[in-house]
């Protein structure tokens, strides 16, 4: 059993992008959807939908643009151990502007570029790029 369901989350998506298979599955939570929701919505994968009764499951489809993954990399900055939680002005750039940083805020999950322009700050999640 793990414990850190987003790292996991994170984990099987960059494992499956190694192999270049053009699915993932991970555990379904209300959290990790939202997740899925917002890289959709960056262009980082192409979609994804629930599927299973109990226990249910979030298949991931990737994306790949001329046989490259869209996402280079995912890095998990908030753990179990040690939460990061950051005002909005200190909230960090992923990959000079070119990734997400993706932040848990009062209003949900946000990129930290929907959440400088909401002016929130919140526990830093992961980066993508």
């Amino acid at each position: 059993m793990y414990t850190d369901s987003i790292a996991d989350m994170l984990t099987r998506i960059r494992n499956a992008v190694r192999a270049k298979l053009p699915t993932t599955v991970v555990p379904h939570s209300k959290l990790k959807e939202s997740l899925a929701n917002l890289l959709l919505s960056e262009g980082y994968v192409s979609g994804f939908t629930v599927v299973g009764q109990q226990p249910k499951l979030i298949q991931i489809n990737l994306k790949y643009a001329n046989t490259e993954s869209v996402i280079t990399d995912l890095k998990r900055v908030s753990k179990p151990g040690q939460r990061i939680y950051l005002p909005v002005e200190k909230l960090p750039r992923s990959s000079s502007g070119f990734g997400i940083t993706i932040i848990s805020t009062s209003k949900g999950l946000m990129t930290d570029k929907q959440a400088r322009k909401a002016k929130i700050g919140g526990e830093v999640l992961c980066q993508v790029w």
